[in-house]
């Protein structure tokens, strides 16, 4: 395995800076700068807004595509950051710009609330409610409501694959896709390959993960539940079809596969593609291959459309 070129320079200066789990909350939350966006993506603007969850006004921010002669679908993105840091700025307004341009979507970012503050599961239900709010103002927003996806990043992706399992067992209504970018999906009981290859030295370490977990759950009943772990579903069926994106040198990288495995066997339209010479959250730093992969979440979420 060799680390891309363009990786490589990113990582030596990660290196020199303290793991995340031994960085102060607020810190981490200050340290999400606009990296190397000098040219922000063109889309036909942005809203922001709030919505109601739980007695929560909680920020988001819609993006609409550029004029088109077809209606577009509706995506509701949750960005990543452990469950603990992450909003709406920074690089996620860039994958929400591509994602939204090149897929012709409307995109709903949700900026959840964090942990440690509040914990599982109020980012899920956070997560629930948006997607509620966003099919009943669909018409408001100007999407198509039978073209539905859920979608996000690390943390982001945890919450749109426990939105979309939320939806098969408890909503009347189905999704069109989940979107799930390097999805963390299980707590590390028995640490996988890529876990233990991979958890030093590549950005995300074993440490970071498991701080963040910590951070993140009430107590270590919610390992097994699986709207806080995933992987741990014991049916894997009726799930909405799924575009699975995982990073070479990724500790989160085998139990990312093996979601979007035990999806597969359950019957679950699956594409799953690796990115070879990339670290988690390599879309955080734009790159050719950052874009490629938001091309493809895009080509992928369009032959959806043409599907349903």
């Amino acid at each position: 395995m060799a680390i891309a070129p363009e990786i490589l320079s990113v990582l030596s200066e990660i290196n020199q800076q303290p793991a995340m789990h031994q960085t102060p909350i607020a810190t981490l939350r200050k340290r999400r700068p606009r990296i190397g966006l000098e040219n922000i993506h063109p889309i036909k603007g942005t809203q922001d807004i709030t919505i109601a969850s739980d007695g929560y006004d909680m920020p988001a921010r819609i993006y609409h595509p550029l004029e088109t002669s077809i209606q577009p679908s509706l995506m509701i993105f949750f960005h990543g950051g452990g469950f603990v840091f992450g909003g709406l700025e920074g690089y996620y307004d860039h994958v929400c710009r591509m994602l939204c341009d090149h897929s012709n979507s409307v995109v709903v970012s949700v900026d959840y609330r964090l942990a440690p503050e509040n914990k599982f599961p109020v980012a899920t239900n956070d997560a629930w409610n948006a997607l509620l709010w966003s099919r009943n103002n669909i018409t408001l927003i100007g999407a198509k409501k039978d073209q539905v996806f859920v979608a996000g990043g690390s943390a982001g992706a945890n919450l749109a694959a426990v939105t979309a399992m939320r939806v098969r067992d408890q909503a009347d209504f189905q999704i069109q896709g989940q979107v799930l970018f390097y999805p963390i999906t299980d707590f590390p009981q028995s640490p996988t390959q890529s876990f233990q290859t991979y958890n030093n030295g590549f950005y995300l370490t074993g440490n970071d993960i498991l701080w963040f977990w910590d951070q993140y759950l009430q107590s270590p009943a919610d390992r097994l539940n699986p709207y806080a772990a995933p992987l741990q579903a014991k049916d894997f069926s009726q799930l909405a079809p799924a575009f699975v994106l995982t990073a070479e040198a990724d500790p989160l990288r085998d139990e990312a596969e093996s979601y979007a495995r035990k999806m597969e066997e359950a019957g679950v339209k699956v594409k799953l593609t690796r990115y070879d010479g990339m670290i988690h959250g390599f879309m955080a730093f734009p790159t050719p291959r950052s874009d490629e992969a938001l091309l493809e979440a895009s080509e992928w979420i369009k032959s959806q459309k043409h599907e349903s």
